[in-house]
């Protein structure tokens, strides 16, 4: 079997740290919008391999039941980024992290249904139990970050009701399609951290069931 390309070790962290800290970020402009963070949390699964946290929402959840996301939601009064990303990955997964582990930010990605959402990257850096909140999330999943590099990755189509592509990302493990905004931030994830690239995604369009 051949070595995955991105081990759980302090090589891929200070490459990843590296990238994040080249990247200058675009914040959103739009004070209309809600602030809301999501985290990136990468963390090991039983290979040692350098994974992503998500997960899919409660079938009871009043927003977006029944889709995938990453821990995170809207962020609280006077909270940060950071801390919003961090207090939701405990309450969706279980997972207590400290503010330390936080290695970088992605652009804001403003969203159909009226939130900036910033991404927060935190490296776990450790294979932990993860507890799921029944009421807030049916499944966890550790995805690989190879997964990221498949060459379907990303998926562009056009729809009639936008001008804009809309941006998709196939993860074979979870036999899913994955949608903006999860799907342009996990393309952003890709692009920035792993690549050291300076892509932009929020040009990219979500499908129209996530405008509400």
């Amino acid at each position: 079997m051949s070595t995955p390309r991105f081990i759980m070790d302090d090589r891929t962290r200070g490459r990843t740290v590296a990238n994040l800290d080249r990247f200058e970020r675009q914040p959103s402009r739009n004070s209309q919008l809600t602030p809301a963070a999501v985290a990136l949390v990468v963390v090991a699964n039983e290979c040692d391999e350098a994974c992503f946290i998500i997960t899919r929402r409660a079938s009871g959840m009043r927003d977006h039941p029944g889709q995938w996301a990453l821990p995170g939601g809207r962020m609280d009064s006077g909270e940060t980024a950071a801390q919003a990303a961090l207090r939701e990955t405990e309450e969706e997964v279980g997972l207590a992290l400290p503010p330390e582990s936080v290695i970088g930010q992605l652009d804001d990605y403003p969203t159909r249904s009226g939130f900036v959402i910033t991404p927060v990257v935190v490296w776990a850096n450790t294979n932990p139990t993860l507890h799921p909140n029944p009421d807030e999330v049916a499944e966890v999943y550790r995805v690989p970050l190879e997964a990221l590099e498949h060459p379907d990755v990303p998926r562009l189509r056009e729809i009639p009701e936008s001008d804009r592509p809309v941006i998709s990302v196939p993860i074979a493990m979870l036999d899913a399609e994955i949608h903006a905004p999860t799907a342009a931030i996990l393309y952003q994830l890709r692009e920035v951290a792993l690549r050291g690239e300076s892509t932009r995604v929020a040009h990219f369009e979500q499908p129209v069931f996530a405008w509400r």
